[in-house]
């Protein structure tokens, strides 16, 4: 049974600025290929760190709502772990469409 899910990934484009749009489809076609059927992405566009842990000190935001089996997102955290442009990724199930309009 497919679960909804969020994934915020956030993309280091340092000296990549002209390649976001490519980047952000080719990632969406990552989660498709897991079997992932994505909703919606949301660009939330490059924003500063509070604080910053190394070298980068801002990134681009990118939120990615889909439905999976379970799993997936833990297949797709890893295979993105191996992608230098991604920076940081974050996980969370959500509540079906149904059950958030009650």
């Amino acid at each position: 049974m497919k679960r909804r899910y969020e994934a915020l990934l956030i993309l280091d484009t340092k000296g990549r600025e002209d390649t976001i749009k490519d980047t952000i489809d080719r990632l969406e076609q990552e989660f498709i290929k897991e079997g992932a059927k994505v909703e919606l992405i949301q660009k939330m566009d490059k924003r500063q760190f509070s604080h910053s842990a190394g070298a980068l000190d801002s990134g681009f935001f990118v939120n990615y709502v889909f439905w999976a089996e379970p799993g997936v997102s833990e297949k797709l955290q890893a295979k993105f772990k191996l992608d230098d442009v991604v920076y940081r990724q974050y996980y969370s199930k959500l509540k079906p469409k149904a059950a958030v309009a009650k």
